[in-house]
């Protein structure tokens, strides 16, 4: 997909490219005298990878839920200082994340760049799993999981993902439950820590002032001798999701003042990745602004007549084997509001949308993407993201500019529609 540079002349922006000989892809943008320095360090691995060949067998694996999320935290583990105190001593700010796709590690700066980097790598590349440790960590994961359950904005969340998917892992909670965390233990982790931290199956993305042989260096310096290559890739396993939606509703009651709501669209347009993943992606969220935006009339309206406040907003996702597209907010009267959207999206697909809407949006679209550029961990998060799913984030503005009215009608008689849509409803007890 990329060669040793690729030039944006649109973004004035170019990403370098070195594969080290174990697999590892090193890429770098530079951004001259930026005085900040980012690096993301990430593996092609989330927690929907609860089904797969780990490396050296040949049959199929099941692990616990959560074990993505529950390896993250212990690579932190060392047995001789605290990886976030290291970081401290050296001027950074580090962090990690877990998603349903990736697990990524990472760190900002403004000196110290290659003594952070080094650290970097060396952490994630020396796991240190015992049983104590591994049954230490249970417990705080256990208290983390028990946070989230009584955050309304989480489970409301995740009972509109429950509420669209039947099969699919993407309406597990991403840090398991207590009962699968609980079934976790060291070789489980090195098995999913050997198959998928494998160096060919992940990234390390760099942006800032830096010189780039010298990280390259750096990196190559600390790559362990003995790993094992995966020969071709990683075989993961999906349950097969019917396109029929789970539950019409679900809810839940908590410490709520007023309730909370998600109405999900489960897409069913799915099984590509790539450049033409990412188009379906833009041009879903231009028709979300054009529909739902700030701007329309149908906000005003429903803000006006108070079934909606400043809270709500629309969000679209899109992968290769799911996709949803979730409205969300406050309301008093959430049915009420619901019938309102739908009443809406049929009106709407009657009268047809408007071209000057969709033209003036999509300039809106570009100038925030352009915008964005001046951020380094944007940058960072979505080279990551895009080249998981087999595009670059330097295709971006290119793909934007190519969307015509046509598909977006196309797209909406698609994919809102009155059969994939489920209700999530967080009420006060």
């Amino acid at each position: 997909m990329l060669e040793d540079k690729v030039v944006s002349d649109k973004l004035n922006e170019e990403i370098y490219f070195k594969e080290l000989d174990n697999g590892l892809k090193i890429f770098y943008m530079p951004k001259k005298n930026y005085l900040k320095k980012h690096a993301i360090y990430s593996a092609n691995y989330g927690s929907n990878d609860n089904k797969f060949v780990p490396i050296g067998e040949s049959d199929f694996s099941e692990f616990p839920e959560g074990i993505a999320h529950f390896l993250e935290h212990k690579l932190f583990e060392d047995p001789e200082e605290n990886i976030f105190n290291k970081f401290s001593q050296l001027g950074s700010y580090v962090n990690a994340f877990t998603n349903f796709n990736q697990t990524s590690y990472l760190f900002s700066c403004t000196d110290r760049f290659y003594e952070n980097l080094d650290l970097l790598v060396s952490f994630v590349q020396t796991p240190y799993f015992t049983e104590d440790n591994v049954n230490k960590e249970k417990g705080i994961i256990e208290q983390e999981i028990r946070m989230y359950d009584d955050s309304p904005e989480w489970k409301v969340f995740f009972n509109c993902l429950d509420g669209m998917y039947q099969n699919h892992p993407v309406k597990i909670d991403i840090a398991g439950t207590i009962e699968s965390i609980n079934k976790i233990n060291k070789d489980d982790l090195y098995k999913c820590y050997n198959t998928f931290y494998n160096p060919k199956n992940m990234i390390l993305f760099m942006i800032g002032d830096i010189d780039f042989q010298k990280a390259i260096d750096v990196v190559k310096k600390n790559q362990p001798k003995d790993i094992k290559i995966y020969e071709g890739s990683i075989k993961r396993e999906y349950d097969d999701e019917p396109n029929s939606i789970n539950k019409k509703r679900v809810e839940e009651h908590l410490s709520v003042a007023t309730p909370m709501f998600n109405i999900g669209f489960k897409d069913l347009d799915i099984g590509f990745d790539g450049d033409k993943l990412i188009y379906k992606e833009i041009s879903t969220k231009i028709l979300l602004e054009m529909l739902f935006g700030e701007s329309t009339e149908f906000y005003k309206k429903m803000y006006e007549e108070g079934l909606i406040n400043n809270s709500f907003g629309c969000q679209f996702v899109a992968h290769k084997d799911y996709g949803y597209t979730i409205m969300s907010g406050d309301s008093e009267k959430p049915e009420i509001f619901l019938n309102k959207v739908l009443d809406y999206i049929e009106e709407q697909k009657h009268v047809g949308l408007s071209k000057d809407s969709f033209n003036r949006i999509k300039k809106k679209t570009i100038g925030q993407h352009v915008m964005e550029f001046n951020s380094i961990e944007f940058i960072a998060n979505s080279f990551v993201a895009h080249y998981f799913n087999n595009s670059c984030i330097l295709n971006y503005l290119d793909i934007m500019e190519s969307i015509n009215f046509e598909d977006l009608e196309d797209r909406f008689n698609q994919h809102l529609t009155l059969d994939n849509y489920t209700l999530s409803l967080i009420l006060p007890k």
